[in-house]
């Protein structure tokens, strides 16, 4: 992260907008003492949950990028979504829905996938899920869910579904990392899509009516490396050692 840049750029914005530093710490509801810092260039010593509040009033949006080893760092990224599209579709199967990951679509021109369509047959119930392993640009990403549910019917149409309902679930993975900086948009989300994960596991277990949701799923990759890592149990069958420190020879 340039520092400098990033406070210029601030102050520019702010100053463009008539504000006073005093303002932009109200806005953003943090003290005055931060604004300052990040326009001194020092937004690198501030909580970067602290950069996007003092961003967000001005209708700016931080973007921070991380690089690491070319094409694997892809896969790593790939790697993780895929895990966490797999225990989606585990646990939607389990309840009785019949899935399809990564279904692509082409309808009327548009064109795009579905990371896990779902479909409910009981009670003719489409599901579009959209999965993500960060917290994504909330604008573009409800645009498009929006975009595959107003699709979806005739989407699930093509596949032999006939759905008169139509749901929409944003998943990410359940970690502290995840959900604080959800918290961070909890007005957007909570307006787009107001159920939360408990709500999302009761209706997938009973779909009635429509319903938009975040469902928070465990983090797969994470889960497997501790299983992986964690000790293994002494087996309780096998015979004990007999003890030769007092056998004679």
């Amino acid at each position: 992260m340039d520092g400098v840049r990033f406070g210029r750029g601030l102050r520019a914005i702010r100053l463009k907008r008539g504000w006073r530093q005093e303002d932009l710490a109200r806005a953003a509801g943090v003290s005055r003492s931060v604004v300052s810092r990040i326009e001194r260039g020092l937004g690198d010593r501030v909580l970067p949950v602290d950069l996007e509040r003092v961003a967000a009033p001005l209708g700016a949006r931080v973007s921070v990028r991380l690089d690491w080893r070319g094409e694997d760092f892809d896969r790593l990224l790939d790697g993780e979504h895929a895990a966490l599209v797999e225990v989606v579709v585990r646990l939607l199967t389990s309840a009785g829905w019949e899935t399809a990951a990564e279904a692509t679509f082409s309808v009327y021109g548009e064109r795009g996938s579905i990371d896990v369509f779902a479909f409910h047959r009981a009670t003719s119930t489409a599901l579009v899920v959209e999965v993500k392993t960060v917290v994504p640009d909330m604008g573009s990403m409800l645009i498009a869910l929006d975009r595959k549910r107003r699709l979806a019917p005739r989407i699930a149409t093509e596949r032999g579904w006939q759905a008169s309902i139509v749901g929409r679930v944003l998943v990410m993975p359940a970690n502290t990392t995840t959900r604080r900086r959800a918290a961070a948009a909890e007005a957007t989300l909570a307006a787009e899509l107001p159920a939360r994960s408990i709500q999302v596991r009761r209706w997938i277990n009973a779909p009635e009516g429509p319903i938009s949701g975040i469902w928070f799923v465990p983090d797969a990759l994470h889960m497997r490396t501790r299983r992986r890592l964690a000790p293994k149990r002494p087996d309780s069958t096998h015979e004990p050692r007999p003890d030769l420190r007092h056998t004679r020879t």
